[in-house]
Parts: C-alpha cells; sequence; structure tokens
C-alpha cells in the first residue's frame, strides 16, 4: 500500500508541474478496458478517461483524457493540468450545468503484477466549458471502492455497490450514496425494504420519474482457503423516493419482476441509457468457474430493458429486407415466452458457434470461439451471405464478443469502445471503435478498426528482458507502474536527468540511480524504509526512462 500510495503522489508531482492544458490531434487511443466513456451534452463529442492494459506481465493504468469528435471520425488528446491519478473501473456521470461537467469518482489503481490495489474514494469535477480538473473535497462520502456503479439523478449523483480487494481479503458492497450538485454534500442512504445483495458490475439506470434501477452484477466469497465462488446476480430492484427527490425524502428498495427476454447470466458487460425510455447492456463474459481455472464464454448482443413496460427484450439488428419477415413473425413467438434468444433454448432454435483464427504477431494461431445467440437459421443463412454486399448481418460488421467494453450514447447512436476477450490464458485488450443507430437497429459500422495482430502478449517467461536489468523480481514487478504513455510526465522532463542517445536502462539507471533515490526519499518521507525507497525510485526511473525512449 506505502508503495502504491508513494508512486501515486509521485505520478501526481509530475503531473501538476503541468501548467498549461495542451489539446492535439492524436491517433486512436491505445487498447484499454475499464475507462468511462461520456457523450459531451452540448457537443458532438465523446470523452475517454482512464482505463488499465495488461500484456501478460504487467498491468498499466491510465489518467489521459481524449476526445473523440463524432463528425469528424478523429481523436484529439487534451492535457490539462492536476488531473486525476490513474484509475480504471472508476465511474463517470455528465451533467448539462455551465457547458457541461464531468464527475468522477472511485476507482482503483493496481501493482504492475496485478497483486496489490489501491482504491480511492475522490470526487472529481472536469468543467467541459473551461478544460480545468477540480478535486471536491466533501465529508462522508463513500469508502474507497471500484465497480461500482454512478449515475446522475435529479440533482444528485447517486452510487451504489462496488467492490474493494486487499492482497488478503475482500468486501462487496450494496449501500448506497448521494452527491448533492448544488450543496457538494454527501448523504448516505437508508432506504426501506430488501434491496440487492452486494455487488459490483451491476447496471444502473434512472427512471423518468427519479427511481434508480438495479440489475444483474457480480460477486464473489469465500468457501474455503483460497477457493473463492463467484455469483452473477440477475435479479432486478427499483430504488425510489416518495418524495421530490430532497435529502431528507424517504426511499424504499422494491424487487421487480420484469417480462420479456431477460439477458442471459454474464458479468463484465457494459451500460448505457438509450433513446425511447430504455437502457441497454452490451456484451460480457460467462465464466464457467472450476476451483482452478476459469473458461469463458463472450458475448456481443444487445438487450434493451424498457423501463415504461418493465419488459426485456433483445436488440435484433434487421438486416437486409429480405431478413424481415422471418423477424416479425420470431417477434411475435418471443412476444408469448418463446424466447428464441436465450443462450440456453433447445435446439432447433439453438445458438451458432462461429469459429475465427487470429494469427499473432509471434506466429501463434488462436482459435476463437464466438457463440452468436439467435435463430440458427437466420444466422447461418447471414453467415453465407458473408460475401456479398447486402450481408449486413455478417460478421464483419459485429464488434467481436467481449467484456468491460465502454459504451456511450449520442443521439440515439451506440458507440462501443475497447473491452477484452481472452483465448486460453491470453488476454486480448481491444481499441476499436463501433457504432450502431439505436433507432434504426440496421447495422454496426466500423469507426476504427482493431489490428489482432498489433496486439502485444508477453508470456512470463519471456520477462527475462525487462528483469535482468533491475533486481530480478523484487524490483521487476513494480516499477512498471503505469505509465506506457509517452506524453504522460513530458512536464516534469526538464529537471529529471535526461536519456543520452542510444543508452541502455540499465545503463541509465546506474548513471541515475542517486538521483532518483533522492526524488523517492523526498517524497516518501524520512521514516520510508531504504528497501521501499530504493524500489519506487527504480520505478520512477524506469517510467521516466521509458517515457523519453
Amino acid at each position: 500500500q506505502e508503495d502504491l500510495e508513494a508512486l501515486i503522489a509521485e505520478f501526481q508531482n509530475l503531473d501538476a508541474k503541468k501548467t498549461q492544458v495542451i489539446e492535439s490531434s492524436c491517433p486512436p487511443p491505445s487498447p484499454r478496458l475499464n475507462g468511462s466513456l461520456s457523450a459531451h451534452p452540448e457537443k458532438d463529442e465523446l470523452i475517454l478517461f482512464g482505463g488499465e492494459y495488461f500484456n501478460g506481465q504487467k498491468t498499466y493504468l491510465y489518467n489521459e483524457l481524449y476526445v473523440y469528435n463524432i463528425r469528424k471520425n478523429s481523436w484529439s488528446k487534451v492535457e490539462i493540468p492536476n488531473p486525476p491519478p490513474r484509475r480504471c473501473a472508476h465511474q463517470a456521470a455528465v451533467v448539462p450545468t455551465a457547458g457541461g461537467q464531468l464527475w468522477v469518482f472511485g476507482g482503483e489503481f493496481a501493482s504492475p503484477d496485478g497483486e496489490q490495489f489501491y482504491h480511492y474514494k475522490d470526487l472529481w469535477v472536469l468543467h467541459l466549458a473551461t478544460k480545468t480538473w477540480e478535486q471536491i473535497k466533501a465529508s462522508g462520502g463513500p469508502s474507497g471502492r471500484s465497480g461500482h456503479r454512478m449515475v446522475a439523478c435529479k440533482r444528485q449523483l447517486i452510487i451504489f455497490g462496488g467492490f474493494h480487494e486487499s492482497a488478503r481479503d475482500y468486501i462487496y458492497y450494496n449501500d448506497v450514496y448521494a452527491f448533492n450538485l448544488d450543496s457538494f454534500t454527501w448523504s448516505k442512504l437508508a432506504p426501506s425494504g430488501i434491496g440487492p445483495a452486494p455487488r459490483s458490475g451491476c447496471q444502473m439506470a434512472t427512471t423518468p420519474e427519479g427511481g434508480i434501477i438495479i440489475y444483474g452484477g457480480y460477486s464473489k466469497q469465500r468457501i474455503k482457503k483460497d477457493v473463492d465462488k463467484g455469483t452473477l446476480h440477475t435479479d432486478m430492484f427499483l430504488l425510489k423516493t416518495e418524495g421530490a427527490g430532497r435529502e431528507e425524502d424517504k426511499w424504499a428498495w422494491s424487487r421487480l419482476n420484469p417480462s420479456g427476454v431477460k439477458p442471459t447470466p454474464r458479468s463484465g458487460f457494459s451500460i448505457a441509457i438509450g433513446p425511447n425510455n430504455r437502457s441497454l447492456l452490451f456484451g460480457g463474459v460467462h465464466d464457467e468457474e472450476e476451483e482452478e481455472s476459469i473458461e469463458g464464454d463472450f458475448f456481443n448482443d444487445i438487450y434493451f430493458y424498457d423501463i415504461g413496460k418493465k419488459r426485456w427484450f433483445p436488440g435484433q439488428l434487421k438486416g437486409p429486407k429480405s431478413e424481415k419477415r422471418k423477424r416479425r413473425r420470431g417477434r411475435q413467438g418471443e412476444a408469448e415466452g418463446a424466447g428464441d434468444e436465450e443462450m440456453e433454448k433447445q435446439p432447433p432454435q439453438g445458438p451458432v458457434e462461429i469459429v475465427k483464427e487470429v494469427v499473432a504477431e509471434d506466429g501463434t494461431v488462436m482459435t476463437i470461439k464466438q457463440v452468436i445467440s439467435g435463430p440458427a437459421e437466420e444466422k447461418e443463412r447471414s453467415e453465407s451471405e458473408e460475401d456479398e454486399e447486402d450481408g449486413a448481418l455478417g460478421q464483419q460488421v459485429e464488434p467481436c464478443p467481449r467484456s468491460n467494453a465502454m459504451l456511450a450514447v449520442k443521439h440515439g447512436v451506440l458507440y462501443v469502445y475497447g473491452g477484452m476477450f481472452e483465448v486460453g490464458d491470453r488476454q486480448f485488450t481491444l481499441s476499436d471503435l463501433y457504432s450502431i443507430d439505436l433507432h434504426k437497429m440496421e447495422e454496426w459500422k466500423v469507426l476504427v478498426e482493431m489490428d489482432p495482430k498489433a496486439q502485444e502478449w508477453l508470456e512470463e517467461s519471456e520477462s527475462d528482458e525487462e528483469e535482468d536489468d533491475m533486481e530480478g523480481a523484487e524490483g521487476g514487478e513494480e516499477e512498471e507502474e503505469s505509465s506506457e504513455e509517452e506524453s504522460e510526465d513530458e512536464g516534469g522532463e526538464e529537471q529529471h536527468p535526461s536519456v543520452q542517445p542510444d543508452e541502455k536502462h540499465a545503463d541509465y539507471l546506474s548513471r541515475t540511480e542517486q538521483y532518483w533515490i533522492k526524488l523517492a526519499r523526498s517524497n516518501m518521507g524520512p521514516d520510508a524504509k531504504e528497501k521501499k525507497v530504493v524500489k519506487v525510485a527504480h520505478a520512477m526511473a524506469k517510467t521516466f526512462y521509458e517515457d523519453s525512449v
């Protein structure tokens, strides 16, 4: 924990040296998951903040801000002084006040080996009109957590659930907090009734009347030493206030029993609010947990929840005209509870498995199995149409199955960015961008393609190259803390010893080690243990070295 706090502090010191806003056009962001993608309330822009990336050996965390211009299909990076520290699995909510505000709460920072976690409990606001970050310090808020959910509801931010994990233990939450956007004060709600069990990663949406809907999520519990059992929740709740949304109002939980075709059980799904009073979820994974291993089925389907009618239904692509009649018949069957789309349904409406092969840069061939829910005959038919122009349902125009993607809706169009899927022990982190018009539901559009060959994946055994120039595993883990991005620490570069042309990392470290140790000690204070100071110094040196080369 001390190591992580010291690193976070040093990264913040480097960020603090930036004094002006720098906006520059850039290529699409690098692969990531568990960031936040938010629609600007006034402009045709999407705002991407934070996230994480794992390359097989190390975890990187980000705090950059990227803006996607919808009309130009272009990205820019916006460097703003004093941003929140790097994080993932946080929550962001946009409110239209004063030209737009992006509120960010919580999230986590992980050590590069993924063994240690630091959970934030800070609250920040990005003023979109002036491009300034502000940390809001108010007491009485939620404890540090990630995987929670947050929505803006009337003039409040409402936060539910999440989890906190330490090296020894973990805890899942089902508490509810409200932050008042007028008085800037926190209050912990004490709703009556029986609410959801503790969970993270659920769906949270607001109703037009100011209520809150919670669906699904994930939690785990220890069943014996070193063995955890995960639970995929599929229940649904409504949290509503009896009054007009004032702080003193009484809130109450009630159970919802929606009709229609519910999503199949999953975790890691992504959520957004669509047009016509519907919330939606996309993708996710269903893990088969054995005691030792986890095998996952990843999804790329959309499910809508009609908030007014309290009804779930799967999003179906309308595709070519010839498909429509058949679909309509299917719709009526579904309305009568036939539920063609459910994964578990028996033949003849079984799921279709599509197998793709991806060749990675190191020559390994990975076979990706994709299970498509929905009427088999139509999907198979669309397979055969793949090469024809009207094959709008062909596989080439669908985001691949994934979990932990980032979603945003603007003008009724859903945007899906990044996320990840796994093949065996290998994790693919994505950086593609897709869109689909939720009014028409005709086809997916590819805005940024992902090149699977560009995936970096370092097996554990390949790590000697990195580690023999550190002090072995002890130091080789912690240094990398999280700066993969080049321009991250530019502000602080003047006073750090610069890297000479063609200088190897080990040579740079031995030449400048005393400087970094002194810097680390000034950050960590006189009481810090020598070993930890050295470890953090090496981390800072390596981060600076990698940013410079």
